[in-house]
């Protein structure tokens, strides 16, 4: 913890100057009743370096290949303040690299092939700089002084960019100061920004990670969770992976996740469990009542037995210390955790992240809806999870479409936002039209097609692949131009006031839909655009639409966020389609497409968004099925299903579990 140092200081002020009468307030030391020292009367004052230590580090280096290597422990070409000293430091290490050796000739040889003699300061330097070394033995002191001296020099830097943060007065703060806070802690962590690495050193270092797993005798390479079987498929929550728990509620995704935290934290591995649903005294109970297997309804009651005392005794010895640390904010975002995150991974480690529950959490201010607000959200769990380098389990609460099937058992396109398979794709390359279950059928993969920039401008883009995701019920979507689409009720589509799900639409609401396909790029032939009047009937398939006679009067923006996106009133590339007409037409089959960054596409001219990113995101996507919540009289009640939908890294599968209700409780099935 920080030391609280803001009753040290007092301020006062000083006569006026030239800067008038209220010139900057200068702090004043109480311990020593003198102000604090100023900048050299010169004006800047200099970065902190310190050139003896560089210029012994680069003699000894020069000198020793241990010296080399204990300098690559510490240092980079970067650390040094003089641009010369760099220079040679980066000669010295492609040397090294290659096996060479690396001494005053052979390093102002490469040197001058490189065309950097001179810069570096010629060979003089090199031979002053061995001749001028204090003892080769230090240059592990001399790497460390010069990386301490580069640390502050980064923090420095950081901190100017943190001021011109605050100066330029940006409208999300929170935004802002997770932003300088992400600064700060990357100089704490010797982040650099270059993040390319080359095959040879990855390969490298997987042979390295595979000798070291060779070498453990446990399967679990990973976070264990405590679930024999789902261990042995995962190996473990793997670090850097995103897992996503899905269930309906009363499936007991709490329960499992709790359980999967309380195994780890007893294991030794630092847990940090986000609850937005339920207290710190609440999961304290849940945790210490399936632990202990004491019944929950009697912890909540305070009718406890006398044997109840002497289980929850024994618990309490055991979950004493492990370390699992709870925050029950409610109103938490991605910033929120990713800042408690790094401050506890920096203070005590970190081995997992929980957050309880997705849908709860609160996203940026100003997304254009909820759709997109959750999918900004994972990304950020996402993020997380690769930055530190540890596993993020988030639950996600699904929708209730999934009841209305008659197998009621979660699938990965409950995830998603889905087209029926007639829905017709426009090229970029050529304007032409393909149904989408023709895209997926044929496995084409990056397919030119045009998405909404954020000027509301149809540009180029590439969607990735498009794919069935089954059969699931839909709505068709009728406009005033003739234009039908048909999708499930979750999918996104564009009004003049952001994105909407199609179960949000009415009759009335405007739908944004593509004026008119724009030139497509050289080599690909012109197509004089087909303008359908309002009317006219279905589309036929290919065409586009003119405004003129089906748009009308547009509401005008009424709020900040509506007002910021007038651009799509004004847009020459779209206009606002009036929907006449949502009805429901039974089971199709359905199917979805993914297109990086702008994530939007042209579904039968109608501008369409591509936001599963929850599913898009997670390396593991795992749901909890247990029938007995749906049939009463189930053969299976007592036992759960955890369904592993999607693994990128090895298998899926499905994993059976007991649950014991009476102290909301998994475990593991006994093996015959």
């Amino acid at each position: 913890m920080l030391p609280d140092t803001h009753n040290k200081f007092s301020y006062r002020v000083p006569a006026a100057g030239r800067h008038g009468v209220f010139p900057m307030l200068q702090p004043l030391d109480e311990t020593r009743r003198r102000p604090r020292p100023a900048a050299p009367s010169g004006g800047t004052r200099v970065p902190p370096h310190n050139l003896e230590a560089e210029e012994s580090l680069l003699g000894a280096m020069l000198l020793s290949r241990d010296a080399i290597a204990a300098a690559l422990e510490y240092c980079s070409a970067s650390d040094f303040y003089r641009p010369s000293h760099a220079r040679i430091f980066e000669a010295i290490s492609v040397l090294s690299a290659r096996g060479e050796p690396a001494d005053a000739v052979t390093v102002a040889e490469h040197l001058r092939r490189a065309g950097a003699l001179e810069d570096a300061g010629g060979p003089a330097l090199l031979v002053s700089l061995q001749a001028n070394t204090p003892a080769v033995s230090s240059a592990a002191r001399y790497a460390r002084i010069v990386e301490e001296h580069a640390l502050l020099r980064r923090l420095i830097g950081v901190s100017q960019e943190i001021a011109e943060i605050g100066y330029s007065l940006p409208d999300d703060v929170t935004a802002a100061v997770d932003q300088a806070e992400t600064l700060v802690f990357e100089v704490a962590q010797r982040r650099t920004t270059d993040s390319i690495a080359a095959l040879q050193e990855l390969l490298s270092k997987s042979l390295d990670r595979l000798e070291e797993l060779a070498g453990r005798t446990e399967s679990v390479t990973g976070v264990a969770t405590g679930y024999n079987d789902l261990d042995e498929l995962l190996a473990g929550l793997q670090p850097s992976n995103l897992v996503v728990v899905g269930a309906r509620p009363s499936m007991g995704k709490t329960a499992f996740a709790l359980g999967m935290a309380a195994h780890a934290a007893l294991k030794g591995e630092p847990v940090l469990f986000f609850s937005l649903e339920m207290s710190h005294l609440e999961i304290a109970q849940r945790v210490l009542s399936a632990e202990a297997r004491v019944d929950a309804a009697r912890m909540r009651n305070g009718r406890l037995h006398d044997s109840d005392f002497t289980k929850i005794s024994h618990a309490i010895g055991r979950l004493g210390n492990a370390p699992l640390f709870i925050d029950d904010n409610p109103n938490i975002t991605v910033m929120d955790i990713r800042a408690k995150a790094r401050r506890m991974k920096s203070r005590s480690g970190l081995g997992l992240v929980v957050v309880d529950y997705l849908q709860l959490m609160s996203g940026r201010h100003n997304a254009e809806n909820r759709q997109v607000e959750i999918s900004e959200i994972s990304r950020g769990l996402k993020i997380l999870a690769r930055e530190l380098e540890v596993p993020v389990v988030a639950l996600s609460q699904l929708s209730r479409s999934l009841e209305s099937r008659t197998d009621k058992r979660p699938m990965l396109s409950d995830l998603r936002e889905c087209l029926s398979g007639e829905t017709r794709i426009a090229r970029a390359d050529t304007n032409e039209e393909m149904t989408i279950a023709e895209l997926a059928a044929g496995g084409e993969k990056d397919i030119p097609v045009w998405s909404l920039d954020d000027r509301c401008r149809l540009v180029r883009s590439t969607m990735s692949e498009a794919w069935s995701t089954g059969v699931r019920p839909v709505l068709e979507v009728e406009l005033a131009s003739g234009r039908r689409l048909e999708a499930t009720a979750n999918h996104p589509l564009l009004t003049p006031y952001g994105w909407a799900p199609v179960a949000d639409l009415a009759t009335g609401t405007r739908l944004a839909v593509a004026r008119r396909p724009p030139a497509p790029f050289p080599e690909a032939p012109r197509r004089a655009p087909q303008l359908v009047r309002a009317g006219s009937g279905p589309m036929s398939g290919r065409g586009w639409s003119d405004a003129a006679e089906v748009t009308g009067a547009l509401p005008r923006p009424v709020s900040r966020a509506a007002a910021a996106d007038t651009a799509r009133l004004t847009s020459p590339d779209i206009f606002f389609d009036r929907v006449v007409a949502i009805r429901a037409v039974g089971h199709a089959e359905v199917f979805d497409a993914h297109v990086p960054g702008l994530h939007s596409f042209l579904a039968n001219g109608v501008v369409s968004h591509n936001s599963g990113a929850i599913e898009q995101d997670s390396d593991v996507v795992m749901f909890i099925y247990r029938d007995e919540v749906y049939n009463p009289d189930s053969t299976d009640r007592g036992s759960a299903e955890v369904i592993v939908a999607k693994h990128r890294n090895g298998p899926t599968g499905n994993v059976h579990l007991a649950f014991v209700g009476t102290y909301a409780r998994f475990a593991n099935m006994a093996r015959v």
